[in-house]
């Protein structure tokens, strides 16, 4: 009986799941998971490069300023993450999402890339807002391509898949740290132009969905013919129009309170260790080792983070899902980053932190696509995170700041401080509509806003 349960089960999915299916899995996880390749070496050589670069631009490197320019590259890097989001997120609704996916891969590889040839902090400044523009398209738009590609029982699923590429993506960045970072953090950024052969890929086996094909062509027929609806105001306006203006609000507050945890934690947690280290007389060599340990370990978890919360939410929901990731994650920070703890239980807490703030960044991705029709489905996930990362980028920004204002230069404190806004999260997840077991919405589905007046 278990045998043929088992063989059942199997044909089952195999049945349901096609090959177009695993291809844009496959296109979907590996852009998404080589845009955090090219993100975390950067974070992963931000104090170095600072070092550098700041005595060329007549700034002194000293610790303070570390964090603060430091962190204004990388609230740069988040703008642009927010306003390419939105740009190429509408592009993906009117024009098509695999052509817009593949060209953010190649921007953001090759300004990634192209940092290793700097000499001030300012131009690196700028390569990075504009490899963020780049970045801001994966994720929004692969959300979108899995939902609508993976239209059967296993799509929460497959978005968790999707989304745990960036925390591997992570992971390869730690190990090619830890392996290649003695040749400089120029060579570790020229690593970042990898990426760029994934377009090919993409562009060759990764197909447009049915569903947003036939959005875009019957919002076209609607213009040529003069028969223009509600469905056919400016995507963005649409956000704003009954009945999206609540999901838009609620999936705004979820992605804003994930991504300022997210950030805060994973921009300065190298820093605190190197400040550890140096406080502990510890070699630079083994600095070096214990950052790069302390990020594969939280990037684990955050690839185990990223793949359940599919899993865990098809289980018991996607609201308690939010709150079992939110709540870990508040623990964890709350516990570990404003006291002195040794480093053997600050790595040992890292896995932790990384499944529950990875989780809980999958999550409003996996939930998003279910809050949204097809024909502006793209421009919301895009634009509910990029107003999030607004928000985030003024948070690494802001430690550095407070850090040295207020917290005599401990970023574990200031870390805790900015954590802390993502309650904002919870508060989303509050008026939040459960989601599990129902089909995605539809353009049909949606009533005209004056309905509502």
């Amino acid at each position: 009986m278990m045998t043929r349960t088992a063989t059942t089960a199997r044909t089952g999915w195999r049945a349901e799941i096609t090959k177009a299916q695993w291809l844009v899995l496959a296109g979907t996880m590996l852009g998404w998971g080589l845009d955090g390749f090219a993100g975390s070496l950067y974070i992963l050589v931000l104090g170095p490069t600072m070092t550098e670069l700041l005595p060329n631009s007549g700034i002194e490197a000293t610790p303070a300023n570390i964090g603060l320019y430091g962190g204004l590259t990388v609230g740069l890097f988040l703008a642009g993450w927010a306003v390419g989001g939105v740009a190429f997120g509408v592009l993906a609704d009117y024009i098509g999402r695999t052509k817009i996916l593949a060209l953010g891969v190649l921007t953001y590889a090759v300004f990634t890339a192209a940092a290793a040839f700097v000499d001030n902090w300012w131009l690196l400044g700028i390569l990075r807002f504009i490899a963020g523009v780049g970045s801001g398209v994966e994720a929004p738009v692969g959300a979108a391509l899995i939902a609508e590609s993976w239209r059967n029982r296993y799509r929460a699923r497959a978005g968790g898949l999707m989304m745990s590429g960036y925390a591997m993506g992570f992971f390869a960045a730690a190990l090619a740290y830890a392996l290649l970072g003695d040749l400089g953090w120029r060579f570790m950024m020229a690593l970042a132009v990898l990426p760029a052969v994934l377009v090919w890929f993409i562009r060759r086996f990764v197909k447009e969905p049915e569903e947003s094909t036939e959005a875009i062509r019957v919002r076209r027929e609607r213009k040529q013919s003069g028969r223009r609806d509600h469905r056919d105001a400016f995507v963005l306006k649409r956000l704003f129009m009954r009945p999206l203006l609540k999901p838009t609000l609620i999936c705004t507050a979820i992605a804003t309170g994930a991504l300022i945890a997210f950030w805060s934690v994973s921009t300065w947690y190298p820093q605190i260790i190197r400040q550890m280290g140096a406080a502990a007389g510890t070699e630079p060599g083994q600095i070096a080792q214990d950052v790069a340990l302390a990020s594969m370990l939280f990037n684990a978890g955050g690839i185990i983070g990223y793949a359940a919360w599919g899993f865990i939410a098809d289980a018991i929901g996607r609201k308690p899902t939010f709150l079992l990731t939110f709540g870990v994650a508040a623990v964890t920070i709350a516990v570990i980053f404003p006291f002195d703890r040794p480093l053997g239980v600050f790595l040992g807490a890292m896995p932790v932190l990384g499944f529950a703030l990875f989780g809980s960044l999958s999550g409003s991705f996996i939930y998003g696509p279910e809050l949204f029709p097809t024909s502006l489905r793209a421009t919301a996930i895009a634009f509910c995170n990029s107003v999030g990362r607004i928000f985030t980028a003024a948070g690494p920004l802001v430690a550095g700041v407070i850090a040295t204002s207020w917290f005599a230069g401990n970023l574990g404190i200031a870390t805790t401080v900015i954590a802390a806004l993502g309650v904002v999260g919870l508060i989303g997840v509050a008026f939040a509509t459960e989601t599990r077991g129902k089909p995605l919405p539809t353009d049909v589905a949606e009533p005209n806003p004056s309905d509502h007046t």
